[in-house]
């Protein structure tokens, strides 16, 4: 059966537990977080990200995470805590579906990048 992309951000959020920027600052502070970006590269470069996250885009993300593929970037690992973030959160929640699905326990999705920058969250640019 067919879904649509919001039954489909619908079943992500329900499986990845949405966090704000204050719960995700909090969480970096205590250490032992990767923070990812799964904009495209051009949306990174026009406003930054979140200070220390690494960018991979939503086309590359499965690649990035799985330990079994030459892509893989050993900072995904399965005892870190991840958090995500996009544009609006929506490939944000899809992917932390996919992180779960690939056995990552620890996934948050943090929504939106501007949300971070309006509440003053550290961002560097590139």
């Amino acid at each position: 059966m067919a879904a649509s992309v919001k039954e489909m951000i619908e079943a992500a959020n329900a499986v990845v537990p949405k966090i704000t920027p204050d719960q995700a600052k909090a969480m970096i502070d205590k250490g032992g977080v990767l923070v990812v970006d799964v904009r495209d590269a051009p949306e990174v470069a026009a406003s930054g990200k979140v200070a220390g996250a690494v960018n991979v885009s939503r086309g590359m993300l499965e690649f990035r995470a799985d330990p079994g593929v030459p892509y893989h970037d050993p900072r995904f690992t399965k005892e870190t805590t991840i958090v995500l973030y996009c544009a609006s959160g929506g490939r944000s929640a899809l992917s932390g579906k996919v992180l779960r699905e690939m056995g990552y326990p620890r996934v948050y999705n943090m929504g939106a990048f501007k949300d971070w920058a309006a509440s003053g969250g550290a961002v560097e640019k590139a």
